[in-house]
């Protein structure tokens, strides 16, 4: 069995060679920032087995809200990874009643609770991070304001996840280059964020 110091490193790498931007805090390899995109939507096929530790609310999924957002996400390993689970915090705002307004903090129940040393920091981002975005849990809040909004008056709530889209997620805002669609290359979601006012996106096609 390999030691916490060689696992930190060999995921590390894995992320690294995922395709993931990563940027090193300090020399230690144990805080770095990740920048994460939004997720389109993924299918319950996808890490059928991290999903069995996640709570599926479909009555409250989220189909493609944070799509074209780029966050930064801050991890932070401790000593005892991957025995112990890793923190994560978004950099720049998000609007979702799990994650904290101010500090970013994420409430994952896999993360802080459920976290076992199969898990990878890869599976992080695949799957634990957009099935938070996807199926946000307005019963155990840290966003107070976001979740009653959601149960509430669910079109006023998606609509300040996408105000909050434009305003703290686009690539620059974490330092990523602005993504492009390669299936669609005339019009994506992206462009919305070259708009010089505050514009709203506009409803998708039907």
């Amino acid at each position: 069995m390999s030691s916490p110091s060689k696992r930190r490193e060999m995921d590390l790498m894995k992320l690294m060679m995922s395709d993931y931007k990563v940027e090193m805090i300090n020399d230690g390899m144990q805080e770095f920032y990740v920048d994460f995109h939004g997720p389109k939507e993924i299918t319950l096929e996808a890490g059928r087995g991290m999903h069995q530790s996640l709570p599926l609310l479909t009555n409250f999924r989220d189909f493609g809200l944070y799509q074209g957002g780029v966050w930064k996400i801050r991890v932070e390993l401790p000593d005892a990874y991957p025995y112990k689970s890793p923190s994560i915090g978004f950099a720049n705002k998000i609007y979702h009643p799990n994650v904290d307004e101010m500090s970013g903090s994420v409430c994952l129940d896999v993360i802080n609770q459920t976290w076992s040393p199969m898990f990878d920091l890869v599976n992080v981002f695949e799957v634990f991070l957009p099935q938070l975005l996807l199926y946000p849990n307005p019963s155990d809040p840290l966003n107070g304001e976001a979740a009653a909004l959601m149960m509430r008056d669910r079109p006023a709530y998606e609509q300040k996840v996408k105000e909050y889209c434009e305003k703290y997620a686009k690539p620059e805002d974490a330092g990523a280059p602005p993504e492009e669609d390669s299936s669609d290359g005339e019009l994506s979601e992206d462009e919305y964020g070259s708009s010089d006012e505050d514009a709203v996106p506009g409803n998708p096609d039907p």
